[in-house]
C-alpha cells in the first residue's frame, strides 16, 4: 500500500510541479504549486516526518499559497498570461534546463548507485515526531528557543 500511495504523491508533485511552469494564467501555476505542495506532504508523511508534513501545510499551503491564490485572484492576471517573447531568453532557459539536467543527473548516478544495498541511517523510533519536537525544544534547547523568542520580539518592535 505504500508503494501504491508514494508513486501517486510522487506522480501528482512531478504534475504540480510541471503545472507551476507549464501554465500561462498565474492562477493555475498557484493552483499547481498548491497541489505539489499537498503532494510534498503526503511523501513527508510516507517518511515519518509527521512535523514537517504539519509544517509543510500549515506554512505553505496554509498561508503562504492561500495569500498567492487571493492576490492572483484580486489583481487578476487571467487576461496577461505570463510568456517569455524574447528569443534568447528562450534559449538561455533551455540551455539552463539542460545544464541542471545532467548536473543532477550525474549527481544521482554517481551518489546513489553505492547507496543502493545499504539500510540507511540507525534512528530509534519515534524520531522527528512532534512530541520529540516538543521535548527537546522544552529540555536540551531551551535556551536558544527563548532567546529566539526575544530576537524575534525586538525586531517586531523595531519594525
Amino acid at each position: 500500500m505504500e508503494a501504491v500511495v508514494f508513486f501517486i504523491a510522487g506522480i501528482a508533485a512531478l504534475a504540480g510541479a510541471i503545472g507551476v511552469v507549464w501554465f500561462h494564467n498565474p492562477f493555475f501555476n498557484v493552483l499547481s504549486l498548491v497541489a505539489h505542495l499537498f503532494s510534498l506532504a503526503v511523501l513527508f508523511l510516507l517518511l515519518e516526518a509527521q512535523f514537517v508534513a504539519a509544517a509543510q501545510v500549515i506554512v505553505y499551503v496554509g498561508a503562504v499559497m492561500v495569500l498567492y491564490v487571493f492576490v492572483v485572484a484580486y489583481i487578476g492576471g487571467q487576461d496577461m498570461p505570463v510568456i517569455i517573447r524574447s528569443g534568447t531568453a528562450r534559449v538561455a532557459a533551455v540551455i539552463f534546463a539542460l545544464a541542471l539536467l545532467i548536473e543532477l543527473t550525474v549527481a544521482i548516478v554517481g551518489s546513489s548507485l553505492t547507496l543502493l544495498e545499504s539500510s540507511g541511517a540507525d534512528i530509534e523510533p519515534g524520531f522527528g515526531n512532534p512530541a520529540q519536537i516538543g521535548e527537546l525544544f522544552l529540555t536540551k534547547f531551551l535556551l536558544p528557543f527563548e532567546i529566539a523568542s526575544f530576537i524575534f520580539y525586538f525586531i517586531n518592535r523595531l519594525f
